[in-house]
């Protein structure tokens, strides 16, 4: 038994660090796992490293091949617009709830996080990731709906990669100051118990996202290489 909590424990303790990994691009996409570097760098042994990757493989994060081969899951247009489609469902009916139900100690939970928030730019790099990531949890934990905040940090996880792509991409250099605002106004919606208004603001904020750039750009990548004006082996 002690064997295996120790299996457990480390297993969970490379998952969590492979995830973040994969999440904040420093593990590029499409590229191989190195497990016996990872396992000496995590001061373990590669089964737990294997649990791990495992997890990450059920998530979709990781894929595996027969030979116990590991590769980064490749980004790609139809997942990024499924989790769109995803959140466009989820997120207004998050914000809805949230200014239905929402406590006091929720408000200055989203005003905090708020006061936080910098332009998601290159500029700010992960530091306005993170804040944007705060400001949006905030808002699902005043849903008070525990399915609802767990499905959406899931989505929110994965998103994270797309959202870094957009970062990347030349839009992301201008000042994102409509995002900026309407995170203000979403607050202002919520304190006020609108929940008509905070579900549409929310929906024309999620139309206008990161992820939504990347999409664009991706899809246009992906019909490049279908026709063969991209990515050609023969060098031209």
């Amino acid at each position: 038994m002690a064997t295996a909590s120790m299996f457990s424990s480390k297993g969970d303790a490379a998952y969590t660090e492979l995830r973040a990994r994969i999440l904040r691009g420093e593990l590029v996409p499409g590229s191989r796992l190195a497990q016996r570097d990872l396992a000496d760098e995590f001061g373990m042994s590669l089964t737990p490293l294997r649990e791990a990757i495992r997890r990450l493989s059920s998530e979709g994060l990781i894929d595996l091949d027969t030979q116990r081969d590991a590769r980064v899951a490749a980004i790609n247009a139809t997942e990024a617009r499924q989790l769109f489609e995803v959140r466009l469902s989820l997120d207004p009916t998050a914000a809805m709830l949230a200014a239905q139900r929402r406590t006091d100690a929720d408000l200055a939970a989203l005003r905090t996080a708020a006061a936080r928030l910098v332009p998601v730019t290159r500029t700010w790099g992960e530091e306005g990731l993170t804040a944007h990531r705060d400001f949006h949890r905030a808002l699902y934990v005043a849903s008070h709906n525990d399915v609802l905040i767990r499905m959406l940090d899931d989505i929110w996880d994965k998103s994270d990669r797309y959202r870094r792509l957009g970062l990347d991409l030349p839009p992301g250099d201008e000042p994102r100051t409509r995002d900026h605002r309407e995170h203000h106004e979403l607050v202002e919606l919520i304190a006020n118990q609108d929940a008509a208004g905070a579900g549409d603001l929310m929906r024309t904020h999620i139309e206008r996202s990161l992820t939504a750039t990347a999409i664009t750009v991706l899809e246009q990548r992906e019909a490049n290489r279908a026709t063969g004006l991209i990515g050609r082996s023969d060098g031209a």
